[in-house]
C-alpha cells in the first residue's frame, strides 16, 4: 500500500491545464496560480520552509495567530483575514478508519444505529498568486478534487448537453478540457463546494436511520427500549446543526468582505468577480439546505417521540376504562353476593327452594344490562384502529 504525499503542490493555468509539481516552487508563476495542498501534520513539520515559499511567492507569511488556527484540529469553522491574504476554516465530515466510507453504517443484526458524527477542520489561505489548504491526515477532500484536475479527458464520459456540462462543472468540479478555477479564491469556493456536498449526501442516511426509530415510536404494539440511541441520535442532530451554523457564519462573513473588494478593470475581471460572488453564494445555500435538512428532522423526530408518548397514554386510558367498566359490572354482582352471605337467620330467598336460581338470574340479568349499557357507550369498544 502506498503512502500518500503529505505535501502536494498543483500548477492551475486556466485555459491551458492542471498539472502535479514535484516540489514547492520557488517563484510566482507566469500564469496562473499555484495550490499548495499539505496534511496538518506536514505542515507543522515543514511551517518554516512552507513560510519561506510563501513570502517568496506572494511577498507575505502567514501570521502567527492564522498558524496557530491551522494547527489546531479543534478549530470551528470561521473567517479571518489580513491586508495581503483571507483565511477562511470549515469542517468536514471525517472519514471512518480504512476508508472514506461515512461514519453512519449499520450495525450487524439490530437497528441502525446513528454513530456520532465526526468532522476535521480544513484551512485555506488564499493568497493573490496561490492557495495554501492544511487538511487532516486522511486528505479525502484534498486528493478527490486533485484526482478531478489531473483526471484525463478519455476518462470522463461526454455531457449529453450542454448543460449537463455546465451542471458537471459547477457541481463536480473541473476536469481535463473544462474551465479550470480562474483564481485561487475560485478553487477554494469549489474545494469548500465538495466539503458541503458531503453533508448533502448525509442528509439521506439521516433520513433513513431517524426514519426507523419514527416507525418504531408509533408502532403501537411495540416497546421501544433503544432510548439511548435516540438520544444519541438527536444530540447527533444537533452537533451537526452546530457545525452548518459555523460553516455558514463563515462563508457569510467571507462574501461579505468579497463585497468590499474593489471592482476590477475590464470586463473579463468584472465577469469573474461576479462567478466569485455566485458560486460564494452557491456554497452558502447549499450549507443553508443542510441545516434546513438537519433541523427538520430534529423536529420531526421531536414530534415521533410526543406522538409516542400520546400513544402510550391513549392506550392506558382504553386499559383502565376497560377495567373500569369490568369493575362496574362486578359491583352489584358483589353487593347482592354480599347481602345473602349476612348472618341473619331470616333473610328472603334464603331458605326458598328456587331462592338461588332467583338470585343468579338477578344477577346474570343485572350483568347482561350492564354490559350492553357499557357496549352502546363504547366503554368496552377497541379504539386502536380506526375509531
Amino acid at each position: 500500500m502506498t503512502e500518500k504525499p503529505t505535501i502536494r503542490v498543483f500548477h492551475l493555468q486556466p485555459g491551458v491545464g492542471a498539472q502535479e509539481l514535484a516540489r514547492l516552487p520557488e517563484a510566482p508563476p507566469a500564469r496562473g496560480f499555484y495550490w499548495i495542498a499539505c496534511t496538518r501534520a506536514a505542515f507543522g513539520a515543514e511551517l518554516a520552509r512552507l513560510q519561506a515559499v510563501l513570502q517568496a511567492l506572494a511577498g507575505q507569511q502567514l501570521v502567527d495567530l492564522h498558524v496557530s488556527d491551522l494547527l489546531n484540529a479543534q478549530l470551528p469553522s470561521h473567517y479571518d483575514y489580513t491586508a495581503q491574504y483571507d483565511l477562511l476554516v470549515l469542517r468536514r465530515l471525517a472519514t471512518a478508519p480504512g476508508g472514506a466510507t461515512p461514519l453512519l453504517t449499520p450495525p450487524r443484526g439490530g437497528p441502525p444505529v446513528l454513530r456520532r458524527i465526526d468532522t476535521s477542520p480544513v484551512g485555506f489561505a488564499v493568497f493573490e498568486p496561490l492557495l495554501l489548504s492544511v487538511h487532516p491526515e486522511d486528505c479525502g477532500v484534498r486528493d478527490a478534487y486533485a484526482a478531478r484536475l489531473l483526471a484525463p479527458l478519455t476518462g470522463t464520459s461526454a455531457p449529453a448537453t450542454a448543460a449537463e456540462a455546465v451542471v458537471r462543472e459547477l457541481r463536480s468540479g473541473p476536469v481535463a478540457g473544462a474551465r479550470l478555477p480562474a483564481s485561487p479564491a475560485d478553487l477554494m469556493l469549489r474545494v469548500a463546494n465538495q466539503i458541503v456536498d458531503n453533508y448533502l449526501d448525509l442528509r439521506r442516511e439521516l433520513s433513513r436511520q431517524l426514519d426507523h426509530w419514527q416507525a418504531e415510536l408509533l408502532r403501537p404494539r411495540t416497546r421501544f427500549a433503544n432510548w439511548g440511541a435516540l438520544l444519541d441520535a438527536r444530540l447527533a442532530l444537533h452537533q451537526l446543526d452546530e457545525i452548518c451554523e459555523d460553516q455558514r457564519t463563515a462563508v457569510r462573513a467571507w462574501l461579505d468582505a468579497l463585497e468590499g473588494w474593489a471592482a476590477p478593470e475590464g470586463d473579463a475581471a468584472l465577469r469573474e468577480l461576479d462567478l466569485l460572488k455566485v458560486r460564494g453564494r452557491d456554497v452558502l445555500e447549499h450549507i443553508e439546505r443542510v441545516v434546513s435538512h438537519v433541523r427538520r428532522l430534529e423536529h420531526s423526530t421531536e414530534t415521533a417521540v410526543q406522538m409516542h408518548f400520546s400513544v402510550q397514554s391513549h392506550r392506558t386510558n382504553d386499559i383502565m376504562r376497560t377495567l373500569t367498566a369490568l369493575t362496574a359490572v362486578f359491583l352489584p354482582l358483589n353487593l347482592i353476593a354480599g347481602i345473602f352471605g349476612m348472618n341473619f337467620e331470616f333473610i328472603p330467598l334464603v331458605h326458598q327452594q328456587d331462592g338461588f336460581w332467583w338470585a343468579m338470574g338477578a344477577m346474570g340479568g343485572i350483568s347482561a344490562a350492564l354490559v350492553a349499557l357499557f357496549w352502546r357507550k363504547r366503554y368496552l369498544a377497541r379504539t386502536g384502529r380506526g375509531s
